[in-house]
């Protein structure tokens, strides 16, 4: 689903700038640098095959002393389907532009992720699962992603798998507990077990183990 942005971007922080300039040319160096991703028209001109998915559209009623007031608040996920992957969600009186500002917010918290082969039953070495088990919790929800064979595909629930097929998994064992029908931490807890692909235990003076 495309909602396009007609203003012409002027950028308005230090990598925004470097990204128009030219002198960063690609997701890995933008990160690389250091420097916060606060501008979703980064990600556009880095990650031109980006695609967002609509994951849940909800109206949340507040009470105010004027009365009642709705508004509706979008999840949305975005990713290149090759290792980056975004969440994000947003609030507004209209549709449509709480998908857009949802939308912002995923690309701008766009992050790479991990993958590989860690399962014991496969041994092709290309990435095509995660490379090691792990954990994300949002809320009530936990989700348990374990390496797969190649071939097995994604077992897993409706929005989990939305989330992994955007961050490029494509095999993959899952575990939930809690209320997982609730889209908004489904996707979250998914999405933070995803971040998780970043951190590996290595074992004890493994510098000194290496020969």
């Amino acid at each position: 689903m495309a909602y396009g942005y007609d203003e012409e971007w002027i950028p308005q922080t230090r990598l925004g700038k470097l990204v128009a300039e030219g002198q960063i040319t690609s997701m890995d160096e933008a990160i690389e640098s250091g420097l916060p991703i606060r501008e979703s028209n980064i990600v556009d001109i880095l990650l031109p095959e980006l695609e967002d998915e609509v994951l849940d559209i909800n109206m949340v009623q507040r009470m105010t002393d004027s009365g009642r007031r709705v508004k509706f608040r979008a999840t949305v996920i975005v990713g290149n389907g090759d290792g980056y992957v975004g969440l994000g969600q947003a609030k507004d009186v209209q549709v449509g532009p709480a998908i857009r500002k949802a939308i912002d917010n995923a690309k701008i918290n766009i992050t790479p992720i991990k993958r590989g082969c860690g399962s014991w039953e496969c041994a092709c070495g290309l990435e095509h699962t995660v490379p090691h088990e792990v954990r994300g919790k949002a809320g009530s929800v936990t989700v348990e992603l374990k390496p797969a064979p190649r071939g097995l595909g994604l077992a897993a629930g409706g929005t989990a798998r939305k989330v992994l097929e955007k961050a490029g998994i494509k095999d993959v064992w899952t575990r939930t507990e809690g209320t997982t029908r609730t889209t908004l931490n489904f996707a979250k807890a998914t999405y933070n077990a995803l971040m998780n692909t970043n951190t590996v235990r290595l074992p004890i003076n493994y510098e000194k183990a290496e020969v």
